[in-house]
């Protein structure tokens, strides 16, 4: 009787035991499955990011390539620019004139030293004032 009691304990602690390592694993598989989904969802996260960071280089190589051609088109007009100076004779009295009416210079002045005539002359002064 008591060998029979001892079994039958035996039998129960045993299945206790089976019961317990089986709940143990299926929780560890469900905590295994929801770290996967997580280390899935965090893949296609990083691709997603790789490829707008992709994206936002090849912007930053276009800007930096029309930066340079607006820059060498910068340059060219400058030059141009400065050449037409030196082309214009009477560009050169203008900008003189203008100068001086900057600087205070009276009306016969101008006309003596520019040699422009009086309502030109006039026409600077009055567009000088006006912007002041």
């Amino acid at each position: 009787m008591i060998f029979e009691v001892l079994l039958l304990l035996n039998l129960a602690i045993v299945f206790f035991a089976i019961g317990f390592i089986l709940r143990t694993r299926t929780l560890q598989k469900g905590r295994d499955d929801s770290k996967q989904k997580e280390i899935d969802s965090l893949c296609q996260q990083n691709v997603i990011l790789r490829s707008e960071i992709e994206e936002v280089r090849g912007g930053l190589l276009s800007i930096g390539k029309r930066m340079l051609a607006l820059e060498a088109t910068t340059k060219e007009l400058l030059q141009n620019q400065q050449e037409l100076k030196f082309v214009d004779p009477d560009s050169k009295m203008y900008s003189r004139a203008v100068k001086m009416v900057e600087l205070g210079a009276d009306l016969d002045e101008i006309i003596k030293e520019c040699e422009l005539p009086r309502a030109e002359a006039e026409l600077l002064i009055s567009l000088h004032q006006q912007k002041s």
